[in-house]
């Protein structure tokens, strides 16, 4: 099998590369957007065109969905599979996503139904998963003898949102945004979209506002033709969800660090490294911190395939506060923390159960109370958290790679 691979520099391509490999597929690189961000769209068509007339793969395929990708496989006749690994993804309201050529891959149960019905033989669900085999080879797997030296007691690793958030520069008026800071409030009692999403359904001058007092950033998001109008997708998902989760995640951050460091809390000290981070959290993050604790211990960021692995390994817990866009599914966080072999304490998400065993593969939480107390036990008790970090590590190990899931969704596409 040859396989035509669009990279841009996703996170997830060198997993994705491995798992080819492992597979014995023969993998032709497009990755002239590798090299330069801002391309001709007429460039980008015809110099993929010519790829795939060069090569005659048998498949064209991306992480996450191109439109325009879609399009030249349309014309050309041959198969496009699109894996995503982010949510909200704009693109896949685009009318492209009902062409015949398509296999897109969605891993938000919620997202995946949201557009099934515009073509149903050819939008798929499929869970993330993790490259194991690059973490054990940063990081010492555990074997149920051997245990960590831990530098760090709760942690974080990624984005607070606060630079992500569209609205904080929005052109509002006064009263206009006052309005909408009284929506977020109301909305932060919630765990998910239904209150902004009700709020926006009934109000439908409220997206256009926010298009108005964002007109580059609108612009930015045009798709060209879509399956349904997009304001209020745009409102809800890219701009008050991403809102929303910067003000979840400081909260729970500042609410974490409120918790005492003391001897009883933290536990063996003898399994603590030299250089050990003495906070009970701590933040690896390159957003803007204004507003967060200062008991808070605030690292830079980190590199996602050699540093993150090791803070996942060292931490007694790592924390993955999901942001609220992604309504469902699991995170690339997620598998990751259990396939460095780390302790994942997560928010709870309806499909967690479909692959694991809460308190026995990885801990949930949901309520900001619920994440307290288990901070509080768990950090004491080495024993039963290790055991629950090693069954998760095993599960993901033996169940949830990216070569399971590259088999599994070439099973979709060439069904026996």
């Amino acid at each position: 099998m040859k396989i035509l691979f669009h990279r841009y520099g996703s996170i997830v391509e060198p997993d994705i590369l491995e798992a080819f490999a492992q597979l014995n597929i023969e993998v032709i690189r497009d990755e002239l957007e590798m090299e330069k961000k801002v391309i001709d769209p007429d460039l980008r068509i015809s110099s993929l065109a010519e790829l795939i007339l060069e090569n005659s793969p048998d498949i064209v395929f991306s992480i996450n969905y191109f439109p325009y990708i879609s399009q030249v496989c349309e014309k050309l006749n041959i198969i496009y599979a699109a894996l995503s690994v982010d949510c909200p993804v704009l693109e896949i309201l685009s009318t492209t996503i009902r062409n015949r050529c398509n296999r897109l891959f969605l891993f938000d149960r919620a997202q995946y139904e949201s557009v099934v019905n515009e073509n149903p033989e050819c939008i798929f669900y499929l869970p993330l998963a993790s490259n194991v085999s690059r973490w054990d080879g940063i990081v010492v797997p555990r074997d149920g003898v051997s245990r960590p030296f831990y530098k760090y007691n709760v942690s974080l690793v990624g984005s607070l949102y606060t630079e992500k958030s569209p609205i904080r520069q929005a052109a509002l008026s006064e009263y206009d945004r006052g309005y909408f800071e009284g929506v977020l409030k109301g909305a932060g009692e919630f765990t998910d979209l239904s209150l902004v999403e009700e709020v926006l359904s009934s109000n439908p001058e409220l997206s256009q506002k926010l298009k108005a007092s964002l007109p580059e950033y609108w612009e930015r998001c045009n798709i060209g033709e879509t399956v349904t109008d997009t304001d209020d997708y745009i409102s809800t998902m890219q701009v008050l969800g991403a809102e929303l989760t910067a003000m979840d995640r400081m909260k729970l951050l500042n609410a974490i660090a409120s918790i005492p460091y003391s001897e009883e809390l933290i536990g063996d000290h003898g399994r603590y490294a030299k250089d050990a981070d003495r906070s009970v959290f701590s933040l690896f993050t390159r957003s803007d911190t204004t507003g967060l604790s200062k008991a808070v211990s605030v690292h830079g960021g980190v590199s996602t395939h050699e540093e993150m692995p090791r803070v996942f390994k060292c931490s007694k817990i790592n924390l993955n506060p999901t942001m609220r866009c992604i309504k469902t599914g699991l995170p690339q966080r997620i598998w990751d923390i259990m396939g460095c072999g780390g302790l994942l304490l997560t928010n709870f998400r309806s499909e967690i159960p479909d692959y694991f065993e809460i308190g026995e593969d990885l801990l949930c939480y949901e309520t900001e109370k619920d994440c307290i107390e288990l901070i509080s036990y768990f950090l004491s008790h080495d024993d039963e958290r290790e055991a629950i970090a090693l069954s998760g590590y095993n599960k993901v190990k033996n169940l949830h790679t990216y070569v399971i899931r590259v088999a599994q969704m070439l099973s979709v596409i060439y069904p026996e």
